[in-house]
């Protein structure tokens, strides 16, 4: 062809997980604890909602910024959930937290502009980064628990920062940034004016205590995109809502942004949004909890160093002390017991693996049975080649 892509597309390649989730499946596996994809249904009275959304004709074109109702009732729900004030003009209804995440990015970021990523990190950040041409500043807080230290941010910090992003609670690690990281990170945003772009999508599944959000933080107030899906708390990843918070001088630009892509959300699933943000979700966090409890304490009896998550549906424990390329690992646990878990490269995160528990409890203990006997081998086959 005598015309080129996008220059930037060149130098893309595709997310780490998705090929590791289409080889898997290319070598047989049978049991998968890759994805995020709670194997709950959808609440019937969200569905119930969706139905009748439907049946009462709401099947037109929705406000781009998203419906009025619903913008209402999540500027309720951010008050309710995190005491965070957000007027309905300061609220963007997108689809999902993928878009809202991609929007957010593409509404601040310029070429050569330079954005923070805690590693181990979800990689749609730092490949929408990439596409728009600026670059990711990772930032390995792993030896410290996941939690982030204002020397080591500060090190970082250059007058091309334009922003941070954070998870909390996590994916992959599960972990939640406590009070003295999130304060660190408002501390520093307002200091040097960076942008925080916060991915919340798991921020209604806790299992200890919540930590206050850095929405809560009003002084850092300006400089703060939340991101925010349904996918998640309530079981709702097909539906492809989410939204965008932020102050009205962000959601300005990001509705052209917006305008210009999706255009709007569909008006019926916007209606089971509002029915959404009114469910109670802590039955299925009371069963994540459960599964976590033993997902965390089959792997400390596998001999695992392992940090316990205290939020969202994964585990990510080390795999160091095998001498296995997190790849490797992954891939022969693949050939030789049928179990795919996501390796930690794919998160930037090499010597790790990630463990998703919202998969029912049969599959997590048929592979958690099949990743002792591949443990087994290994150091079987380690302490014959040290006897030796």
């Amino acid at each position: 062809m005598s015309k080129t892509f996008n220059q930037n597309l060149s130098q893309l390649e595709s997310i780490l997980l998705d090929k590791f989730n289409t080889q898997a499946r290319q070598l047989g596996a049978e049991l998968f604890l890759t994805i995020g994809e709670p194997a709950f249904e959808t609440p019937q009275e969200i569905k119930d909602a969706a139905i009748s959304a439907i049946q009462k004709g709401k099947t037109k074109y929705s406000l781009t910024p998203g419906s009025l109702d619903l913008r209402q009732e999540i500027s309720a729900f951010e008050k309710r959930l995190n005491q965070a004030e957000y007027s309905v003009d300061e609220i963007l209804v997108t689809s999902g937290a993928s878009e809202a995440l991609s929007i957010a990015l593409t509404t601040i970021l310029n070429p050569q502009d330079e954005v923070i990523l805690l590693t181990p990190v979800y990689p749609q950040y730092q490949k929408t980064a990439s596409l728009l041409g600026a670059k990711s500043i990772l930032v390995d807080i792993s030896a410290n628990d996941f939690q982030v230290t204002r020397e080591s941010l500060e090190a970082v910090i250059t007058p091309k920062t334009k922003a941070i992003v954070i998870n909390s609670p996590n994916n992959p690690t599960g972990t939640i940034l406590n009070q003295e990281s999130i304060q660190i990170i408002a501390d520093l945003a307002v200091q040097y004016e960076f942008f925080i772009v916060s991915d919340e999508c798991y921020n209604q599944i806790y299992f200890e205590e919540a930590v206050p959000a850095i929405s809560a933080i009003r002084k850092s107030r300006d400089w703060l995109i939340v991101c925010q899906s349904f996918s998640k708390p309530y079981a709702m990843t097909g539906w492809r809502l989410g939204y965008i918070a932020a102050s009205k001088a962000v959601i300005e630009q990001a509705d052209k942004v917006h305008q210009y892509t999706t255009a709007a959300i569909n008006s019926f699933v916007q209606a089971s949004g509002i029915t959404a943000l009114n469910y109670n979700p802590q039955e299925m966090v009371a069963t994540y909890k459960e599964r976590r409890d033993y997902i965390y304490n089959r792997l400390l009896d596998l001999g695992l160093e392992v940090v316990k998550p205290e939020g969202a549906f994964y585990i990510f424990p080390s795999i160091k002390k095998y001498g296995l390329s997190s790849w490797e690992f992954c891939e022969r646990l693949v050939k030789e017991e049928k179990v795919a878990l996501l390796p930690g490269i794919c998160f930037e995160a090499e010597g790790f693996i990630r463990i998703s528990f919202c998969m029912n409890e049969e599959v997590i203990t048929q592979s958690l049975d099949r990743l002792e006997n591949f443990l087994a081998r290994i150091e079987n086959k380690s302490a014959v080649a040290n006897h030796v």
